[in-house]
């Protein structure tokens, strides 16, 4: 079958889930990883065309797209500042307001003219630690994270894109120090509240880990807490905290760093608008 044929079916098939852009950028991707061909690719050669074999690999990735499963775990892989990472049920999928956040901390460190040591908690993929790696060459970096199986797929990204990381398996609530003293710590740790699963999508709330997205309603600070009390004890003078944020939560999250005796704390907007940031100093 021609692959430009069967892109009609594709779009058939799924457009009663998802808008029409969502689902043609779900068939570029598979197109790049199963036939190793672009956009101008299908373009250019109209008439290439799949085996049965092909054809069998396109239509399983269908049946777990109409169950809602995210792309980037039926892929196993996805694409975050520029850099190629593996993804699984042990990590979230890397979001592009991350991205933000690693650009922000590597234009802000980049001149750093002696070794920056960096600390990214809770890292998941561990797509924060591997860029600020790959693009602050000074850098030597680390990375806690509590769940063993996502460490794993931590150090074979890092592998991937031949950086190196220092990666700890350690649960940071049950951590009093964090034994060495740090000019940059960062975290983006789970801050979506229970009372706020009602928005989340089902490709999200069915498939990703909830150890590392939801917090109690009682307590939705808890991480942000505790880091910033390790903060106080572990980063040099004048060293910088950096926290991805729940939208909501701003201004509550402001007054727990300045409280903490933080200073020069800035909460910044992501390109929607939404408070998505907080950078701040010992």
């Amino acid at each position: 079958m021609q692959i430009k044929q069967y892109k009609t079916i594709f779009l058939d098939e799924l457009s009663s889930l998802y808008d029409e852009k969502e689902v043609e950028s779900f068939f570029y991707l598979i197109l790049e990883q199963f036939h190793q061909k672009k956009r101008i690719d299908l373009a250019l050669n109209p008439d290439l065309e799949m085996d049965s074999l092909q054809l069998l690999r396109w239509e399983s990735v269908v049946v777990e797209l109409k169950k809602q499963k995210p792309i980037q775990y039926i892929l196993g892989e996805t694409e975050f500042y520029g850099l190629p990472f593996l993804v699984n049920e042990n990590t979230l999928i890397p979001r592009p307001e991350t991205e933000e956040l690693v650009d922000l901390i590597s234009k802000e460190n980049q001149n750093q003219s002696s070794e920056i040591k960096i600390i990214d908690i809770g890292t998941g993929s561990g797509c924060i630690a591997i860029s600020l790696a790959k693009n602050l060459p000074n850098a030597k970096v680390s990375a806690i994270d509590v769940s063993e199986r996502a460490l794993a797929t931590a150090e074979k990204n890092s592998e991937i894109n031949q950086v190196k990381v220092n990666f700890i398996l350690k649960n940071i609530l049950e951590t009093d120090d964090l034994e060495e003293q740090f000019d940059v710590i960062v975290s983006n740790p789970p801050y979506v509240r229970m009372l706020e699963k009602a928005e989340i999508k089902p490709n999200v709330l069915n498939y990703e880990p909830h150890l590392a997205l939801f917090v109690d309603d009682n307590d939705a600070l808890l991480f942000y807490r505790k880091i910033a009390q390790l903060a106080q004890k572990n980063l040099t003078q004048g060293g910088k905290l950096y926290f991805e944020i729940n939208q909501y939560l701003g201004k509550e999250t402001v007054e727990l760093l300045e409280n903490l005796d933080f200073k020069n704390v800035r909460l910044i907007q992501d390109v929607y608008e939404n408070d998505r940031m907080i950078a701040c100093q010992i």
